[in-house]
């Protein structure tokens, strides 16, 4: 009879277990004392192996139930060898301490032990041929006689997963080699499985050709311990054999493959093949032949089945038409970048990923979550497709591979990839340990605090293991999270996505080039641009290399990209200390865009730009390019005048917002011109062209508005002795200004009651004055001109009048032209009341009641007829003059004049301001056919956008198209003619004007004023 141990010797033993790491000192005591572990209970080797063990309880109950399931003799062995050598003992006590599963299956099978035995160097890393062979032994050989072959497949299976698992836990591997076996030991498997289909159905195999193509993590030999495996069936027939019968042949050869593997048998599940990233996933047939799977792919598949076959490589079946298929699909492949959205779609899908893990679970995701496996492996995959295509270094299908070749190649910083790297590998070790506990699949973080004790010990955490490993995980995630978000989310790649094949990225060797060959005249000057932005070691520097790829690119997109680049490096010495200005650009895609096409568009938006560089915010807001209402433009202008110190200061800070609007304006309008990633360029160029019309007269009437308030509180205080208002005419008042426009206008007051009619004369005349003065003081900012010679009589009349000497005079004296001229006539600023009698006064005059007589009539011809001999500038071809020339602006203008002055007394729609909406008034009452309106209206609009285009490329005010290559190439590229324009200088500096598309954009415009000028001589003149 066996005499209880001695109390000291029990409390000694209690104590030597609870320091190697056993929670239940007490139950691992009465283990070691089981007759099952007599002969080694008192090892001190042993003891320290169990510690070292990632749960050290689990490890001794699984031994025992280890050695107690051998026979006898066979126990002896176990312990001796356990005993003896190193190599068995980390290994076995290892699986068994970190893997509940396996444990259960060495119960089963014990004698399994003995193939942790073998330490060979061969044993050390196998691949797929010693896998393949390991299992055609444990199948067809003698450990699998008599057993049923899935049974057979799945304990072979598990055997050599025990060497894996054995591997993995003792750090003989590491975890992407760990991964690589798995995906190996799949690959023989799925082999093994397809063997035993063939043996099954040796008719079916007889008439086809089948091939496995490995997908996923599989494909990519990253395999997890519990996964599916994706795969793709491509199959062909065999000489003779109708097709139809051999793809239904290879699809029961197929399905009974994959039945083989994901089958529950006594023996339990190797794990499900997924064939749900075929063409038309799991609705699309389970077998294609190659050429079905390349029509498919050829014109219906979508961007992530592209980005899937990354992954692709053959597996299993007939290896030849494996390779068959990777080598067709492979362009495809390496071409998806160039996609229309692509950089989105792959975004939008990982999106959707995130959005469809329950709310419950989204914190605990080692996969999909925030900063988890997935985040890591779309951001290399998305660099891979960017860049690969013109880098073949980075086509691999292994995830840490291709990130190192992502560094190599200077794609991603090294810093950034070594810390990806080892977040990744962090991330996928939890993984295989959590699913390595069950052999279930699950990417959760445990929250049973036993179950992360061992886990953090299978990772080597020993003191605090589960607060440690928390805080492990948790830096990693937010590691992996704000990587992914700089790698991937960065909106700049949308663009690198669109760049040609060699232009993914800049070294200092190739430059200069490069530079020629995306247009640049003076690649000289422009290295050294790029030299003062981009070397150094700064942060600034560094974000400055991110985005000049990018940058040049859409550069050169334009007429001009030697002047984008060199506003560019202006505007980033203006604010490249300021803290906003580069993150804005390297966050926020469209803003670096939209600069890069404001830059290199012209002199108008790049000189407003640099008079005050913070304006570069406007590019980067949701509504930044979005005018603003005369509301709120006339409100924000007015808080400046009150808050500022005298007359000048006031009217600083009013033209300060004109020009920061003014260069909103102009920077919506290249935009809208050219065209970005994030918004296409505008079609409609009516409706362009009546959005600046509006903008800037809105603007100038905010301008005055406030000129007009700092005038009178600087003499007079809140209230001037008369009623006081600014009357807009011409383009001013028709809202149909350009960028270079003056503002026509009139001044009319009305003195207030118990003024003094002098004083009160005085008064206006001294505002009046005074407004022009202050708005045209040297600034910075651009002027505002006011012209007011539209008055009657002209320069010698007075300035000013009161309404009744405008009644008067218009009663007594007024000519046809002035009640021609105040058909634009609207209140822009001033007294409201005052402004709407003005207009009512007016409106007999400009609208007469009958209509014009024909005297009028002919005085209007005449007038119009001299005025086209005369004030054509001298040279000036007649042909391509914007206002005055044939079939422009002027002949549009007052053909629609006369229209509404005949006829605007019975027409309500012909009583406004505008061209084009009395131009359409008079269409819709019959007064002029369809296509005579539709000529009008395209002649008027273009001739208006060239007269833009010219401002916004020269800096100055211009009819004509320029003479200059450059500046010719960039109104074409405003005008939509951006293909083949030239850009290079002749002889004496200045391009050839029939160069290129620059002809064909000249021909168009005198061959649609000529048609306009035709309906303008049958209208006006008839």
């Amino acid at each position: 009879m066996a005499l209880p141990a001695p109390q000291g010797r029990r409390s000694s033993t209690f104590g030597r277990l609870l320091r190697h790491g056993f929670t239940d000192p007490s139950a691992a005591g009465e283990l070691l004392d089981a007759p099952a572990l007599a002969a080694v209970r008192d090892d001190s080797v042993l003891l320290e192996a169990f510690g070292g063990t990632a749960d050290p309880d689990l490890a001794l109950r699984s031994l025992v139930r280890l050695v107690e399931a051998l026979p006898e003799d066979e126990q002896q062995a176990l312990l001796s060898t356990l005993v003896a050598a190193k190599p068995l003992r980390d290994r076995l006590l290892g699986v068994l301490g970190a893997s509940e599963a396996l444990a259960d299956h060495l119960a089963r099978h014990p004698g399994d032990w003995r193939s942790l035995v073998t330490y060979e160097s061969a044993d050390l890393h196998p691949t797929t041929p010693e896998f393949e062979q390991a299992l055609a032994e444990g199948i067809w050989g003698e450990q699998g006689d008599g057993r049923p072959r899935a049974d057979a497949l799945r304990a072979a299976y598990r055997r050599a997963l025990l060497g894996i698992a054995a591997r993995d836990v003792c750090g003989t591997t590491d975890v992407a080699e760990a991964a690589a076996e798995l995906a190996d030991l799949a690959t023989a498997t799925v082999r093994a499985a397809l063997q035993i289909s063939y043996e099954e159905a040796p008719g079916d195999a007889a008439v086809c050709r089948l091939a496995v193509i490995a997908m996923g993590k599989c494909g990519g030999r990253e395999l997890n311990y519990v996964s599916d495996v994706d795969v793709i069936f491509v199959a062909e027939a065999k000489d003779g054999v109708d097709e139809a019968k051999a793809l239904q042949a290879a699809t029961r050869i197929a399905a009974r493959m994959m039945q083989l593997c994901s089958d529950n048998t006594v023996e339990g599940t190797i794990w499900p093949v997924d064939a749900n990233l075929r063409p038309e996933g799991r609705n699309g047939p389970l077998v294609r032949t190659l050429s079905s799977h390349l029509a498919y792919y050829q014109r219906w598949a979508k961007t992530w089945e592209f980005q899937a076959l990354l992954k692709a490589r053959p597996m299993a079946g007939d290896l030849g038409l494996g390779q068959e298929y990777v080598d067709a699909l492979a362009p495809m492949v390496w071409e998806v970048a160039e996609r229309d959205n692509f950089v989105s779609d792959v975004r939008q899908m990982r999106r959707r990923v995130v959005e469809n893990i329950p709310a419950a679970q989204i914190e605990r995701e080692l996969k999909l979550g925030p900063g988890g496996l997935r985040d890591v492996e779309f951001a290399v995959q998305l660099l891979q497709l960017v860049h690969g295509r013109s880098d073949a270094t980075l086509r691999s299908a292994t995830t840490l591979d291709a990130l190192a070749a992502l560094a190599a190649g200077g794609y991603v910083g090294r810093q950034d990839a070594a810390a990806l790297d080892a977040a990744y590998r962090f991330l996928r070790t939890l993984e295989h340990r959590i699913q390595l506990f069950r052999l279930r699949r699950t990417h959760l973080m445990p929250e049973d605090e036993a179950e992360l004790r061992r886990l953090a010990r299978s990772l080597g955490l020993r003191t605090e293991p589960v607060d440690t490993l928390r805080r492990e995980w948790r830096w990693h995630a937010r590691e992996v999270r704000r990587l992914h978000e700089k790698l991937f989310y960065r909106p700049l790649l949308d663009a690198v996505a669109h760049l040609e094949p060699g232009e993914a990225r800049l070294s200092a060797k190739a430059a200069g080039h490069r530079l020629e060959a995306l247009g640049y005249a003076d690649p000289v000057a422009a290295l050294r641009h790029l030299e003062a932005l981009a070397s150094g070691v700064t942060r600034k520097a560094a974000i400055q290399r991110t985005l000049l790829p990018v940058l040049l690119a859409w550069f050169a997109d334009s007429a001009d990209p030697d002047a984008g680049l060199l506003n560019f490096r202006k505007v980033s010495d203006a604010l490249g200390k300021t803290p906003w200005y580069l993150r804005l650009l390297r966050d926020e895609g469209a803003a670096a865009e939209n600069l890069a096409r404001v830059l290199s568009a012209g002199r108008l938006a790049p000189d407003l730009l640099l008079r005050a560089p913070e304006a570069v915010a406007l590019l980067g807001a949701p509504d930044g390019l979005q005018p603003r209402s005369r509301a709120a433009l006339e409100q924000e202008v007015l808080a400046a005048v009150g808050r500022a110190d005298g007359a000048e200061a006031a009217v600083a800070a009013a033209r300060g917002v004109r020009r920061r609007e003014m260069f909103r304006t102009a920077a919506s309008d290249v935009i809208g011109a050219y065209g970005t990633e994030f918004s296409p360029a505008d079609t409609d160029h009516g409706h362009s062209v009546d959005a600046v019309g509006s903008a800037l007269s809105d603007l100038n009437a905010a301008t005055l508005a406030g000129a007009l308030r700092a005038a009178v509180r600087a003499q007079w205080g809140e209230t001037l002795p008369t009623r006081f208002a600014v009357i807009g005419m011409g383009r001013f008042g028709g809202h149909e200004l350009s960028y270079g426009s003056d503002a026509d206008v009139l001044f009319v007051h009305e003195p207030r009651e118990g003024a003094d009619e002098q004083e009160a004369a005085k008064a206006a005349h001294a505002v009046a004055n005074e407004m022009r003065r202050l708005l045209q003081l040297p600034s910075s900012d651009p002027p505002l001109l006011i012209d007011a010679d539209l008055r009657p009589e002209g320069r010698t009349g007075p300035l000013v009048r009161t309404l009744a000497s405008y009644a008067a005079y218009y009663r007594r004296w007024s000519l046809v032209w002035e009640a021609q001229a105040l058909l634009r006539a609207e209140p822009v600023a001033g007294d409201p009341d005052l402004g709407q009698r003005f207009i009512e006064l007016i409106d007999p005059m400009r609208y007469p009641a009958e209509g014009l007589g024909d005297e009028a009539v002919r005085e209007i011809r005449k007038l119009k007829a001299r005025m086209e001999s005369e004030r054509l500038p001298r040279g000036a071809d007649p042909t391509t003059h914007a206002k005055l020339g044939r079939g422009g602006l002027s002949d549009v203008e007052w053909t629609v004049q006369l229209l509404q002055m005949q006829h605007g007394w019975e027409v309500p729609g012909l009583r406004t301001t505008r061209t084009r909406e009395a131009l359409s008034a008079a269409h819709a009452a019959g007064l002029i056919a369809t296509e005579d309106a539709q000529i009008l209206d395209e002649a008027w609009v273009l001739a208006a956008r060239v007269r833009n285009a010219v401002m916004l490329v020269r800096g100055r005010p211009g009819d004509t198209f320029p003479v200059d290559g450059r500046e010719l190439a960039a109104v074409g590229r405003y005008l939509g003619y951006e293909d083949g324009l030239s850009r290079r200088p002749t002889d004496n500096g200045r391009g050839n004007e029939a160069s290129g598309r620059s002809g064909e954009m000249i021909d168009d415009y005198r061959r649609i004023t000529r048609r306009a000028r035709s309906v303008v001589e049958r209208l006006f003149y008839a």
